[in-house]
């Protein structure tokens, strides 16, 4: 008896993974190692076709390298990662400001002046699904916080570019911005960082193949 059509499911989305190298202040960055060590993870295969980049910490190579990445991966969702001193957890960033507000040098010295990143825009927020993130870490035992202020630095600059739509083929549906803390404030252990993003990364393809299904 010939069987029926096969009806396929949702296609595994791209899912763009980032973090950043070491600078000023910050000689070793805890998302460098982090990127590292998830592009090393077997227990992805088959949730989604991954992409791992470390990002480095330079104003003017953020544009031209996340219109290279929509060129070549064109993602459908991005986790970008960051260190923040201010951070008492995985901090879940709900704003990408209109802002450059640096009191720093990037790698290279440049230091912006003090203004708008697009001109005739305002802020994005996120668009990851933040609150079953939030519930996926606080089941894990994970510190958790929420935040309206990615800062003023390049952690700002690279979410608010990311959603901007402003670098050409680089718009994923579902993206933002996620800080955690320096290793040597002993919040988490390297451990609790590749744990909870792990669980970051499930929860997004989870929702994004729960989204793909509904629709």
């Amino acid at each position: 008896m010939a069987s029926g059509p096969q009806i396929a499911g949702p296609r595994r989305p791209r899912m763009l993974v980032t973090g950043f190298g070491p600078f000023p202040g910050v000689p070793e960055n805890p998302t460098e190692a982090l990127v590292g060590a998830l592009a090393c993870e077997p227990g992805f295969a088959g949730r989604a076709v991954f992409r791992f980049e470390v990002l480095p910490v330079e104003y003017e190579a953020v544009r031209p390298r996340l219109a290279m990445l929509g060129r070549e991966f064109s993602p459908d969702i991005v986790v970008h990662f960051g260190v923040s001193a201010r951070a008492v957890g995985f901090t879940l960033e709900r704003i990408a400001r209109n802002e450059i507000a640096a009191a720093k040098p990037d790698n290279r010295g440049a230091l912006p002046v003090g203004g708008p990143i697009c001109a005739r825009a305002g802020d994005f927020s996120s668009t990851l699904p933040l609150d079953a993130i939030h519930e996926a870490l606080t089941a894990r035992g994970l510190p958790v916080a929420w935040s309206d202020d990615a800062g003023g630095y390049l952690c700002n600059f690279l979410f608010y570019l990311s959603r901007s739509a402003e670098c050409p083929g680089f718009a994923p549906p579902m993206c933002g911005f996620i800080h955690v803390p320096p290793l040597e404030a002993e919040i988490l252990t390297f451990d609790d960082l590749k744990a909870g993003a792990i669980a970051i990364i499930e929860t997004c393809a989870r929702v994004w193949s729960q989204t793909a299904v509904s629709g």
